[in-house]
C-alpha cells in the first residue's frame, strides 16, 4: 500500500502518494539543465503509450545535481511543455538527499537501496518503478534509457 505522503504540483495543487493508488508508478528526478533532459522525451513517450494500461509518471524537479534546475515553477512547467510536451504530472521542485529530503524521496531510497546499498541519489533522472499495490519499489539509474523502463513498466501492467 502507498503511504500517505503530501505532494504539490507545480500549480500549486495539493495531491496525496495514495491518489495514485492502484497506478504502476515512475518516479523521476528531473532537471531542464542536465545532459539525461532529452529523457523528457522518452518519458513522455512512455507515458502516452501506457498511461491508458495504468502508468503514471511523477516528475520532480531538483537542483542538488550541479544547480541543473534553477528555475521557478512557472519556468520549469513551461520548459517542460514547450520543449518536450510533458502532460505527465510535475511536481514542486524537492531535495532528494540530505537533512530536506522529501517524504516521498525518503520513502523510495528505503525501499529501493541503490548500488551496494547505499541509499543517496547520485544524480538527476534517477528512476523508481512501484508497483500497482506499492509493495515493489525498483531503482533504475539515470542512464537507464526507455528500452529498459519500458520493458520493466510492461512486466509490473
Amino acid at each position: 500500500m502507498l503511504p500517505n505522503i503530501p505532494l504539490k504540483r507545480l500549480n500549486g495543487a495539493q495531491e496525496n502518494l495514495q491518489d495514485y493508488a492502484g497506478k504502476v508508478l515512475l518516479i523521476v528526478n528531473v532537471a531542464s539543465r542536465c545532459g539525461f533532459t532529452p529523457q523528457y522525451r522518452d518519458l513522455q513517450n512512455l507515458y502516452e503509450e501506457n498511461k491508458a494500461h495504468g502508468l503514471e509518471i511523477l516528475g520532480f524537479p531538483c537542483n542538488q545535481f550541479g544547480a541543473q534546475e534553477p528555475g521557478s515553477a512557472e519556468e520549469i512547467g513551461q520548459f517542460c511543455s514547450a520543449n518536450y510536451g510533458v502532460t505527465f504530472p510535475m511536481f514542486e521542485k524537492v531535495d532528494v538527499n540530505g537533512d530536506s529530503t522529501h517524504p516521498l524521496y525518503a520513502y523510495l531510497k528505503e525501499h529501493a537501496p541503490g548500488i551496494l546499498g547505499t541509499a543517496g541519489i547520485k544524480w538527476n533522472f534517477t528512476k523508481f518503478l512501484v508497483s500497482k499495490d506499492g509493495e515493489s519499489v525498483t531503482r533504475l539509474a539515470s542512464a537507464d534509457g526507455a528500452s529498459k523502463m519500458s520493458a520493466a513498466i510492461k512486466k509490473l501492467l
